[in-house]
Parts: C-alpha cells; sequence; structure tokens
C-alpha cells in the first residue's frame, strides 16, 4: 500500500497526512476548503481526483452528516479493493450504515477515531481506537502506526466511534469536575498551580488535571485545538448509546446538560477548555 488519498486537511487532518508523506507513502489530500499544498500534501481539486488509484482513503472529517456526505461522492470512484479508514468522531450506528454501502460497492471501511489531539496529531503520539475485521485492521495497521503511538483493535466495525464517544465524554466530564475544584480552591485562597502539582501525583488526577488546566486554562490561552462543540457532539453520541443500552446516564446527562449550556453562551469556535471561563 503506498498511495493513499486524505480526506480533510484540518488542524488534526494536516498533520497527519504530513507524517504520512513523510514516512515515504505518495499522499493526494482533498479539502473543500483547501486549494493548494498543505504541508507536504498536495491538494485535489476534486475527491474524484483524490481518489484516483488511492489503495486506501483516510477520511478526519467533522462528524457523521460530513462523512456521509464525502462517501456518498466517494465511494462511485473508489475501486473494489479499497480500504476507506474513518478516523473522525462519528456515530457507531452510521458508521456500520456506511460500512454496508461500501462492501455492497467491494470496499472495505474501517473506523479508526483518535484522541491526543492537535499535539498528539503533529508528534504522531496519538492513540488509535479502530473497529473492523481482524484482517482489515491488519491491512492499514502500517499506516495507522504512523499516525499513532498506540493502536487499539477494540472490536467490529463502529466500535471504534463508540469508544472514541465514551472516551470524550469521561474527558469533558473530568474537566467539568476539574473546574468546580479549582473554582473552590482559588476561592478559598489556595493557588491553582500549586494545588495541581499536589492532585498530578494523587488519586484525582485526570487528563484535565495533568494537561488541560496546566496548559490551557490556567495561562488562559484556551488553544487545545478542539472545539467546544466538536466535544459536546461525541459526548450527545455517548449519551445515546447509554440511553439504547438502558443502562444508568444520570451523571453523563447531567454533564452533557451543563456542556450544552456553555454552547449557548460562548463563540461558534470556542475552544473546549473554554468550558473553564464559566468558573474561573
Amino acid at each position: 500500500m503506498s498511495r493513499v488519498g486524505f480526506v480533510g486537511l484540518g488542524k488534526m487532518g494536516a498533520p497527519m497526512a504530513t507524517r504520512l508523506a513523510e514516512a515515504g507513502y505518495q499522499v493526494q489530500g482533498y479539502d473543500i476548503k483547501i486549494w493548494t499544498e498543505r504541508g507536504r500534501v498536495p491538494a485535489s481539486p476534486t475527491l474524484q481526483a483524490m481518489a484516483d488509484g488511492a489503495e486506501a482513503v483516510i477520511l478526519m472529517l467533522p462528524d457523521s452528516a460530513v462523512v456521509r456526505a464525502v462517501m456518498e461522492e466517494l465511494l462511485p470512484a473508489l475501486a473494489a479493493g479499497t480500504v476507506v479508514v474513518d478516523m473522525s468522531s462519528s456515530e457507531p450506528l452510521v458508521t456500520r450504515e456506511l460500512a454496508a454501502q461500501a462492501a455492497a460497492r467491494g470496499v472495505t471501511l474501517v473506523d479508526a477515531p483518535v484522541s491526543g489531539g492537535v499535539q498528539g496529531a503533529v508528534s504522531g503520539r496519538l492513540t488509535i481506537m479502530a473497529g473492523g475485521a481482524a484482517g482489515d485492521v491488519a491491512r492499514v495497521r502500517p499506516l495507522l502506526d504512523v499516525l499513532g503511538a498506540r493502536v487499539v483493535h477494540v472490536g467490529d466495525v463502529g466500535a471504534g466511534h463508540a469508544v472514541k464517544a465514551l472516551n470524550n465524554l469521561l474527558s469533558a466530564t473530568h474537566l467539568l469536575a476539574t473546574c468546580e475544584a479549582m473554582a473552590a480552591a482559588a476561592e478559598f485562597g489556595l493557588d491553582v498551580p500549586t494545588v495541581l502539582d499536589a492532585i498530578n501525583t494523587s488519586s484525582g488526577r485526570s487528563g484535565s488535571t495533568e494537561n488541560k488546566w496546566p496548559n490551557y486554562i490556567v495561562p488562559r490561552t484556551f488553544d487545545s485545538g478542539f472545539s467546544l462543540r466538536l466535544m459536546l457532539k461525541d459526548m450527545r453520541i455517548a449519551l445515546g448509546l447509554a440511553t439504547a443500552a438502558g443502562t444508568p446516564s444520570t451523571l453523563s446527562a447531567a454533564a452533557v446538560s451543563l456542556w450544552a449550556e456553555a454552547a449557548d453562551t460562548l463563540p461558534e469556535t470556542a475552544d473546549h477548555t473554554e468550558i473553564a471561563r464559566r468558573f474561573i
């Protein structure tokens, strides 16, 4: 597998596509907003041109609605035997539906969403949660190993997107709890960086105390690269999974409600770490 198409050359997609090019793959990109070379990746004027000769096509898109629209246009342009790797944060049931449509044309769909943010995309230190048949995941594993430090095969197609949504539900809930705790610490007269330093070698530590608060909230840069509304979208996917399964979701529903309130009051472009503005 040497020729790879890459759809979505945004904050995450551009560095990921560049890493593949630097690893020796012949990468042809496509993005509805980008018509010139991004990094070391040339951008094609159409999806069809991007797909020409590609053995694999990677998608890094905002949501399932965009993935569906791209797949409707892309599938007729793909040769039988091509594999599509959806690394977006998509809805698991939609992923299964699109996988069936792809299979009818002789195309394989693997879902492989990521965790690690823009820094992980640049450094190749992403965690990748792969869903699909074992042989299909093995086929694209060399590509995934360029992009991530850890690739976990979590189940059949759609499983990767389910795990990603559940992960982001946990991450968002941790961040809310950390915001409340740090607000209480500050009101009590404590130095927040010192509190975080103590917690980060204690049982209360999380990605929020170790990364988000010290790197994006304390310095008030709020520039993690992942938007608040995309986080909320993933949380809602996870809550939908819990609701469909009939499992308890009281805390999850409360967290989704609080994030939705933040989305209603913060700018469209707000980074997800800006939810801390409601507390500090």
